[in-house]
């Protein structure tokens, strides 16, 4: 099967491409560069350094490959980047090549997912059919086992070691060492209060913002009752309260999921803060 160069693409003559690779728009391919059978880059690709990319993976637009490290130790040393076969990198993956203090390449095996805005770090060696969701982060010289699953946003600590088959929740910053198998979970967010200062910039009349206030009390899990019950006596005695109605209707549009409620009985003005100077974020 012949290659597909896109005219707009630059690929260095030097590059080795093999059978069946797929170039696309305003791609770049450096004089290092080894593209395996069948790899396909989508638009706007960048792939520098002695990089190799495995048989059959897929990049998609703005992904960087094989550019220089995030290291204020890297001094141009002639390090390496290796992908493996079937890989998917989504869009705005960065994936650096290795230095001389680490491991002089990195490495991310076979099957692996990495979603967009993900980020590995120089010296990471990933194994095969590793998930990384949108924007999850590695520093340099983390250690990824086979089938880890790494959530959303998490940010792994550089020379951290994750175990083959564990789970790294969305949201979490881990620092040390996760045995295989292991899970890690991020604090979730909890409903600390009301957007006070937003409501009042927005017009909201007292006696509305006061009702808001009492109903968010009654909901709290401190508060004896089941929701339902909570529920009930907020619509009887609050329920002519257009800030509460609104409260009422959404929680009654989908009743079986779960809702984020306050954990403790809060007062009046608890969470109320002064209000900040400078930027409108009500």
């Amino acid at each position: 099967m012949s290659n597909q160069i896109h005219p707009t693409a630059i690929v260095d003559k030097k590059a080795t491409l093999s059978n069946g690779v797929s170039v696309g728009p305003y791609c770049l391919v450096g004089p290092d560069v080894v593209l395996k059978e069948n790899v396909k880059l989508h638009s706007h690709v960048v792939v520098e350094g002695h990089t190799t990319i495995g048989a059959g993976t897929e990049v998609f637009p703005f992904a960087t490959l094989g550019l220089v490290p995030q290291s204020i130790h890297y001094k141009g040393e002639d390090s390496s980047l290796e992908i493996g076969e079937k890989c998917i990198l989504r869009e705005h993956v960065t994936i650096h090549r290795g230095t001389a203090n680490g491991r002089m390449k990195t490495v991310v095996g076979n099957n692996c997912y990495i979603m967009i805005g993900s980020h590995i770090g120089h010296d990471c060696i990933i194994g095969n059919n590793v998930i990384m969701a949108n924007n999850a982060t590695l520093g340099g010289e983390v250690t990824v086992g086979d089938f880890v699953n790494i959530g959303g946003l998490a940010a792994i600590h550089q020379f951290v070691r994750i175990g083959a088959y564990a789970m790294i929740s969305g949201t979490a910053g881990v620092n040390e060492d996760v045995i295989p198998f292991g899970m890690i979970m991020a604090k979730r967010s909890a409903l600390e209060g009301l957007n006070l200062i937003g409501m009042k910039r927005r017009g909201f009349e007292r006696a509305e913002i006061h009702a808001l206030r009492h109903a968010f009390k009654l909901l709290s899990r401190r508060y004896p009752g089941t929701l339902e019950s909570k529920i009930a006596q907020i619509r009887e005695t609050l329920g002519e309260a257009q800030t509460v109605k609104e409260l009422l209707t959404f929680i009654s549009e989908d009743p079986e999921r779960r809702l984020s409620l306050p954990d403790e009985e809060w007062e009046a003005g608890a969470s109320e803060a002064k209000e900040p100077a400078r930027a409108d974020n009500g």
